[in-house]
């Protein structure tokens, strides 16, 4: 075998300058230490102006400012080719687009709503609103988990469960008296959903969560509200925490 060739044509010396440093000279380092440092800088007073919001407060179009101006930040650190001022002008317009945008999100409901989203009821009454969790990019193992979080152990403990804007669940319970029948979130119970049912009792879909009083075992049972044919035995205990 001819290693030479190999060597040659597959496996190249690297070229390690431009490997650890591309088109640049290593005297350019110090001057990406202080081109960081100014964009740094920038940016902490950049997030100063929006205001005191936690990552898990940010709504979608918040999100998008935050991406912008690490974009913008980005850029100048390491590019010798970007201007320092290019990268200030980037950032002042997007504030300045970040504050307009706020002052019309303030005086206009349709803009807030088409900037922000709205608030959606994803599930009302210990079951889930079927057409508004439709529409939402959640899965039910992702939303089960957020309740499992929160103490709860079906969807009969949950009078109202709210998504906001910010992607966060806000949750409203039943009293222990007002506990109704639920889907089981718990996964050792959720799991057990199946289409013969072993017998009469109240079984919750696993679909919506809707339960239902069932009198026989017949294979087929469609669930009223969404047509499904997978259920669980619901339970009524109420939260213990």
């Amino acid at each position: 075998m001819n290693f030479h060739f190999l060597k040659n044509n597959f496996y190249p010396e690297i070229d390690w300058h431009t490997f650890l440093l591309g088109s640049e000279k290593w005297t350019f380092l110090p001057e990406v230490a202080l081109r960081s440092l100014l964009m740094f800088l920038v940016i902490l007073f950049s997030l100063r102006i929006l205001g005191k919001r936690s990552v898990t407060q940010l709504s979608v179009f918040e999100m998008g400012v935050i991406i912008g101006l690490g974009s913008a930040a980005g850029d100048p650190m390491f590019y010798k080719d970007v201007g320092m001022l290019s990268g200030f002008m980037a950032f002042a317009v997007v504030i300045s687009l970040y504050r307009f945008m706020t002052f019309l999100i303030n005086s206009s409901d349709k803009v807030e709503r088409a900037l922000e989203g709205k608030p959606v009821y994803l599930a009302e009454h210990g079951k889930l609103n079927f057409t508004n969790f439709k529409k939402e990019l959640i899965a039910h193992d992702e939303f089960f988990s957020l309740l499992r979080q929160r103490g709860v152990s079906h969807l009969g403990q949950v009078r109202l469960a709210i998504i906001e804007t910010n992607g966060m669940v806000s949750l409203y319970y039943f009293s222990d008296e007002e506990v109704r029948w639920g889907l089981p979130i718990l996964p050792h119970l959720y799991n057990k959903r199946q289409k013969r049912l072993p017998g009469a009792g109240p079984y919750a879909c696993t679909r919506c969560g809707q339960v239902e009083d069932i009198k026989n075992n017949e294979e087929g049972q469609l669930c009223q509200v969404c047509q499904n044919d997978e259920w669980v035995l619901a339970i009524k205990s109420p939260r213990t925490v």
